[in-house]
């Protein structure tokens, strides 16, 4: 009797997987941002959202929601119905702020689920035309004869941008004042007018500055050269060996969202991301497409977390 039971249940529940699968998506999507607008979080959505409209059959919109170092967007998703409608754009602050914050919303490992790792995104070391700095070597030097005085703005507590420069820091033995701001975008406008004098945000966000000599690039955070940005050196090589650190971005979903949901999304958007023009896109900003598997972003994302909760820790970083 139990086991005709048992077999009745994995039967309904099989019944139910593929119902949902061959009815997903019934109504439009939503992928949440949960940073700001311009961003590389929001470039991957935008990037992303159209053609998986056109895979999926149903329009896909694009949810920017950024605030408390992306904790706002972030809990709308945990929080949504796990049926694959509600999407989010996994960042670093995914395994970064745990160790932050005393307390969140929702638990960054636990509450959801990896469709792909979609691209990794160095960070960029840029100065202040003004900075005596021409390099990871001389902003070494320059820092060890002010310790303390130089100034480097970051995108919000925790971010990417912040806890790249404290592992520089802290491997080059120098010290510096953090001003955080809401994004990189009024980071990058204090950095331009010489009110700091360091920031090292997302290539797709500090390039364009670059470009017009508003701001000068010294190093990117990747470990090998980026193939589109050949002239400008990695923090490594420039003065501090062995440093890395990449920004990395990719889709996400609530836990508990059905696995035939899951891999009908990795197929699609993978799909997307191996599209020649898909790739010279992100190409020329300097990132570097992944497209992993469901498993294999989980993993990355735990390993992150610990990678950087010793850096928050070796930091003394105060959780809030």
């Amino acid at each position: 009797m139990k086991s005709t039971r048992a077999a009745a249940i994995i039967l309904l529940v099989a019944a139910q997987a593929a119902h949902a699968q061959s009815n997903y998506p019934s109504r439009p999507l939503r992928i949440v941002a949960p940073s700001a607008a311009g961003s590389a979080a929001d470039t991957l959505a935008r990037t992303i959202a159209p053609l998986l409209s056109e895979r999926l059959g149903q329009p896909v919109v694009v949810d920017t929601r950024p605030g408390a170092g992306s904790i706002l967007g972030t809990e709308i998703v945990a929080k949504s119905a796990p049926d694959g409608h509600t999407l989010l754009i996994g960042l670093p602050a995914l395994a970064i702020n745990p160790s932050v914050y005393r307390t969140m919303p929702y638990d960054g490992l636990r509450d959801f689920v990896g469709i792909t790792h979609a691209i990794n995104q160095p960070n960029l070391f840029v100065v202040h035309p003004s900075l005596p700095a021409k390099s990871a070597r001389e902003l070494i030097a320059l820092a060890k004869a002010r310790p303390g005085e130089l100034a480097f703005a970051s995108s919000g507590l925790g971010t990417s941008s912040h806890l790249g420069i404290e592992l520089f820091l802290l491997m080059t033995r120098t010290r510096m004042l953090h001003v955080p701001y809401k994004g990189p975008a009024p980071g990058l406008i204090d950095l331009m007018a010489g009110r700091v004098s360091l920031m090292a945000p997302s290539t797709i966000a500090a390039l364009p500055h670059v470009r017009t000599g508003r701001l000068r690039a010294i190093g990117v955070t990747t470990a090998k050269r980026v193939a589109s940005l050949p002239d400008i050196p990695t923090v490594a090589e420039g003065g501090a060996p062995g440093y890395e650190a990449v920004s990395w971005f990719g889709l996400n979903a609530p836990a508990g969202t059905p696995k035939e949901v899951i891999a009908r999304l990795h197929k699609e958007t993978v799909a997307i991301l191996s599209a020649p023009e898909v790739r010279e896109r992100f190409a020329a900003d300097g990132a570097e497409i992944v497209a992993s598997t469901p498993q294999e972003f989980d993993n990355y994302i735990r390993a992150e977390a610990v990678k950087w909760s010793k850096v928050v820790k070796s930091a003394g970083i105060k959780p809030e």
